[in-house]
């Protein structure tokens, strides 16, 4: 459904130095530079970051979260230590099982250096 994914930060090298971390931690090469933006690429879409066209500072979306898929429990564990060793914060519960009409998950959350809401998903079979 989705090509690509864009959000906005106030500090270019602390984004890549967090993505590359954390994205790393699900096989995701590290990000590519390209002026004011950053761009992780894989053969399922593209997560990016930005430095606002406009100026003005980055603002996470109230009520919005990025969602990235996780092979496994395990692999999502291992994602939210490393965004948290990174200077990312944890939000939501603690990373576990999860149960409701979207079936049982396993979701890990945390908030990037710029306050934006990220998700690690694992679907249980």
């Amino acid at each position: 459904m989705f090509s690509h994914v864009m959000i906005g930060t106030n500090d270019l090298e602390r984004a890549k130095s967090f993505y590359d971390a954390l994205l790393g931690t699900l096989g995701v090469r590290p990000g590519r530079v390209d002026g004011h933006r950053i761009f992780w690429m894989t053969k399922t879409g593209t997560f990016s970051v930005t430095k606002p066209l406009d100026g003005k500072a980055a603002t996470p979306a109230n009520g919005g979260t990025i969602g990235f898929l996780a092979a496994t429990p395990e692999q999502a564990d291992a994602w939210h230590a490393t965004g948290l060793a990174n200077g990312g914060t944890t939000c939501e519960n603690p990373p576990g099982v999860r149960e409701g009409q979207m079936g049982k998950l396993y979701l890990a959350y945390l908030r990037d250096p710029d306050g934006n809401k990220l998700c690690a998903l694992h679907r249980i079979q």
